[in-house]
């Protein structure tokens, strides 16, 4: 077989899975759950803001 269609249904199934899962996952999950899960996340995604800042402000005081 194709290697690069194996990839794309394999890609395909992903995503749908993926979909799928995290309605699926956050349903079966308490109230308390969801909110540590959504503050992990957030966390997660500050942290990443913050060092794509500073990478900017480095660059703009070595020019």
């Amino acid at each position: 077989m194709n290697r690069a269609l194996i990839r794309k249904v394999m890609q395909a199934m992903g995503r749908k899975g993926g979909r799928i899962g995290g309605k699926i996952s956050a349903e079966r999950m308490s109230r308390t759950e969801r909110i540590a899960r959504a503050k992990k996340a957030a966390s997660a995604s500050a942290k990443v803001r913050s060092a794509k800042a500073r990478a900017r402000r480095k660059r703009k005081v070595e020019e």
